[in-house]
């Protein structure tokens, strides 16, 4: 039985993402398939849910494909020995945050090297969704082979999406392949402010050989070297010294070299030759795996609906998806309650989670409006002119992300006949959100302006 499970999974495994495996195929087990009747071992309640309403034709097409009869599928919830987050005596709440503090910091301790990286960040606990699988597969190629493809690698994306995470993690695999290796991660403002010591106590020189020996130089934050137009000058020769040497260069930044200004041209320009990969934020199903591995990580119980509700609701970015978690697990263990049972009962005082169904959708049209300085009828007309239209597309995109209203009720709120236009228009933010940084920092101000 264990076998035709395995090798259904494995067909599972093919058609579904990464994260959705692992978050809801990982703990199944078959036990029955008598006369064509399956039934399928989860976790809880909640999995059966979700196996019925979202995978049931790809597990009945998995189960035929291995020669299994399937004349209908039922899931049973399984015992387990693993018992939730229990109730205990509440101690003082400051003994209480320092006992959790010793604890975490315990789990994640880690040392420094002299190279500047940090040994807790590794590939294995980078968790790969459809919002990073590209990046992390160029950085496997790089660790495979540094130097040769993909170099330099230049990542980007906004704040707390893991792009230090990924470059350290590369540094380390690069060294624990050859401990030789002569590798560098720094800060960008660290490598201004040596510079700068350098050059004052007439040690330039002494600066740039520290460079010229390395293998692999991994500069973090590369945003903030605005107006630095030394260091960057500085850089660009580090850069090409290296670069000609074959050596490995790996940038991260919040945008595009051509989207930072004051960056040079020709900096700009071969920073992304060898490839610029974003990270992106995570779909619901990325956040579910994110918190499930980190859940692990740490031998936390937390509810699979507890789970959810965390990655439904904190839409800013992995580091708050990650902090809400922790303060969930903190509150649930000071106050004796379960993490599902503390959100269940309103205690879950939660920084980044909105409630964004308390606003009128009317509210939102009129934010987005007077934020581009339109009048609400303008807006809403069918005026083809660009910054009109991307207004309007800017309100069809947020009355979806944030209320979730269906296309023909968001076509009404802005003055659109046509459904198709407004999943045209939500689609054309989406694709521009990749790349227009601009873009992205107007719809955060707007959030910021319709939730404050």
């Amino acid at each position: 039985m264990y076998n035709v499970w395995k090798n259904v999974l494995a067909e599972v495994e093919q058609k579904v993402s990464a994260a959705n495996f692992s978050t809801w195929f990982q703990d199944t087990s078959l036990i029955s398939t008598e006369n064509g009747s399956i039934i399928v071992g989860v976790k809880n309640s909640f999995y059966v849910k979700q196996l019925r309403s979202k995978f049931i034709d790809i597990i009945t097409d998995s189960l035929i494909k291995n020669g299994i009869e399937v004349k209908n599928i039922d899931f049973e919830v399984q015992s387990t020995n693993k018992s939730k987050v229990r109730p205990r005596e509440v101690t003082p709440f400051p003994d209480s945050i320092k006992s959790h503090t010793k604890s975490i910091k315990k789990t994640f301790e880690s040392k420094s090297n002299n190279n500047g990286l940090n040994s807790k960040y590794t590939l294995d606990s980078f968790v790969i969704g459809s919002n990073n699988d590209v990046a992390v597969a160029a950085a496997k190629s790089i660790i495979s082979s540094p130097g040769t493809r993909c170099n330099p690698f230049f990542l980007y994306g906004g704040p707390g999406l893991g792009k230090t995470h990924l470059v350290q993690a590369i540094g380390n695999e690069l060294v624990k392949n050859n401990p030789d290796y002569k590798i560098l991660y720094t800060p960008v403002s660290q490598f201004y402010s040596d510079f700068i010591d350098a050059i004052q106590n007439g040690k330039g020189k002494d600066f740039n050989r520290k460079f010229e020996k390395l293998d692999c130089l991994i500069i973090d934050d590369f945003q903030f070297i605005v107006g630095k137009e030394k260091s960057q000058e500085e850089f660009f020769n580090i850069f090409n010294n290296l670069y000609q040497l074959n050596k490995q260069i790996i940038v991260t930044s919040d945008r595009l070299p051509s989207q930072i200004k004051t960056v040079d041209e020709r900096l700009a320009s071969r920073l992304t030759m060898g490839g610029a990969f974003d990270l992106q934020l995570p779909k619901f199903e990325d956040k579910c795996a994110i918190l499930r591995a980190k859940a692990e990580l740490i031998g936390a119980e937390i509810e699979p609906e507890a789970i959810e509700y965390i990655a439904e609701n904190v839409n800013t970015n992995i580091r708050d998806l990650e902090g809400e978690f922790s303060t969930i697990l903190l509150m649930s263990e000071v106050r004796g309650l379960t993490p599902l049972e503390l959100i269940q009962n309103g205690s879950a005082n939660i920084n980044h989670i909105r409630k964004p169904r308390l606003i009128p959708s009317k509210q939102i049209v009129e934010k987005v409006a007077k934020y581009y300085d339109l009048p609400v009828k303008e807006m809403c007309s069918k005026s083809r002119v660009a910054h009109i239209k991307t207004a309007r597309q800017v309100a069809m995109y947020i009355l979806s992300k944030e209320l979730s209203l269906s296309t023909t009720k968001i076509a009404n709120e802005v003055g659109v006949k046509d459904h198709t236009t407004v999943m045209h228009g939500i689609k054309k933010i989406e694709s521009d959100l990749k790349l227009n940084f601009t873009l992205r920092d107007q719809i955060e101000e707007i959030k910021e302006k319709i939730y404050g």
